[in-house]
């Protein structure tokens, strides 16, 4: 005899029912419910391919495909019960279908186990998830690219270790940030690839007797391929791992940008003006202008880091095959979704509404003698060897530190005790526009070469916002 008070699924195995705090402490469906899409989706193409194997009948598969779509309405509509003693999204929604169809929605798990539907659900919600955040982050790299091509010769310092090192344009550094996003792009483009394999079919560990069409299967959700090992198809978590190692990566770039954010907009560096709609106010010092957008995402970094270090540690001493450990896999996963996204968005909108304060970086290149490298080339293509070269021009800036002048500022005599090399020409190369300018190699940050960069980004990115990721 069947006992009522335990979740229908495996039930009869047991004589009482289940602890109440058991039951909500193993319970996922608090969490799991984010997935109601990919698992009735999963279930209508489980449902379709028993049917073409000739498991279920045609008649069995409409009731059961109408009655999965009549639940998803439901639940996009507010109308569903979530139940925690049903534990987890698949159960709850299979016994709606029961409840709506009968039989029916009894024959639909033929062939399958919550390992494998699990482990599927988890790919398809995360294979959505990474086409949205490639969207956004293609957003991000297409306000870059335009920031970049319109400052293209805004001169600003460029630093070492916090301290004025060369000039540089203000485009080039924004093209530094395009590359790292970029990088990250096609991190995650490379993930999804292993994503996109189909547990399905694996059933609990062993894959089953019934004859199922698994490439079929794939092909209807739009996987590459199905798993091709039944154990490892319901316990590989590496997709998980691999992607919020990605996440870890792109969140600890938008941090770096977010510090140089946060950097400029202060009143000691003042190069940037972020739009208010980014920032909040003092609740007692009315003149303070907080850049909490950056400071957030720089903050936020901390949740996916620790999120990896989760997911590495859940994995680390699972033996095959599949183990209740791995409920614990979704919410650092789906937190990791939720978090990149929040700040790609934010990212993404900020970014083509900053104001550089073009006047102030260029005064703070102006300072810290930003072009004696110049000088120190100027005198090589004169035949002073670099070594020499460099204690020279360091004299020269020992001078200026103790007179409080830039190198630019020296008269030419001053500049000939050092070296009788120095004609009246250096001053082209002292000059900022002269120093920048000189910089005309791949990669460099010449104006023209900024352009030509900004150029390329804006193509590449226009070349892949109507691209179809793979199925």
């Amino acid at each position: 005899m069947s006992n009522p008070k335990t979740n229908q699924s495996w039930g009869g195995r047991f004589t009482e029912s289940t602890d109440a705090f058991v039951a909500t402490f193993t319970a996922s469906v608090d969490f799991d419910r984010r997935m109601y899409r990919q698992d009735i989706d999963g279930s209508i193409a489980h449902a379709r391919m028993l049917t073409r194997s000739g498991v279920l009948s045609d008649t069995d598969c409409v009731a059961i495909v109408d009655g999965l779509a009549a639940i998803r309405r439901e639940i996009e509509h507010g109308e569903f019960t979530w139940s925690i003693a049903l534990e987890d999204v698949h159960m709850n929604i299979e016994a709606r279908l029961i409840e709506r169809i009968g039989d029916a929605g009894k024959r639909l798990h033929t062939g399958r186990s919550r390992n494998d539907q699990v482990a599927t659900d988890v790919r398809l919600y995360l294979r959505d998830a990474i086409d949205t955040i490639l969207t956004e982050m293609r957003r991000l790299l297409g306000g870059l690219a335009e920031q970049a091509l319109r400052e293209a010769a805004t001169i600003m310092p460029g630093f070492t270790h916090l301290q004025v090192a060369q000039p540089v344009t203000f485009g080039h550094h924004l093209l530094a940030w395009f590359e790292m996003v970029k990088r990250d792009h096609e991190r995650l483009t490379d993930c999804r690839q292993r994503v996109n394999v189909m547990p399905l079919g694996a059933a609990a560990l062993a894959g089953t007797s019934y004859p199922l069409d698994r490439h079929y299967t794939a092909q209807l959700l739009g996987f590459t391929a199905p798993c091709a090992n039944s154990l490892d198809a319901v316990s590989d978590r590496d997709f998980a791992i691999e992607f919020t190692a990605a996440a870890a990566i792109l969140m600890t770039h938008l941090s770096r940008m977010a510090e140089e954010l946060i950097l400029w907009s202060s009143a000691q560096f003042d190069f940037v003006d972020l739009p208010d709609r980014f920032c909040t106010g003092s609740s007692i010092m009315p003149q303070k202008k907080n850049p909490d957008v950056p400071e957030l995402v720089r903050g936020k970094v901390g949740r996916v880091n620790g999120h990896l270090m989760a997911l590495l540690t859940l994995m680390k001493s699972q033996p095959l095959a599949y183990n209740k450990d791995n409920q614990e896999d979704k919410e650092p996963l789906f937190d990791t979704v939720d978090t990149v996204l929040g700040c790609l968005r934010a990212f993404a909108d900020m970014i083509p509404a900053l104001r550089p304060k073009r006047d102030n970086m260029r005064q703070s290149a102006q300072r810290g003698f930003a072009t004696a490298t110049d000088l120190a080339d100027y005198l090589v293509r004169r035949g002073v060897p670099f070594r020499d070269a460099h204690e020279i021009v360091g004299k020269a800036v020992r001078l200026g530190v103790e007179t409080g002048r830039d190198l630019a500022e020296m008269a030419l005599e001053e500049l000939r005790q050092f070296s009788p090399l120095i004609e009246d020409d250096v001053f082209e190369i002292l000059a900022l526009e002269g120093s920048v300018a000189a910089r005309a190699v791949l990669g460099g940050t010449a104006p023209s070469q900024v352009r030509e960069a900004a150029s390329l980004a804006q193509t590449w990115v226009n070349q892949h916002i109507h691209v179809n990721q793979p199925s």
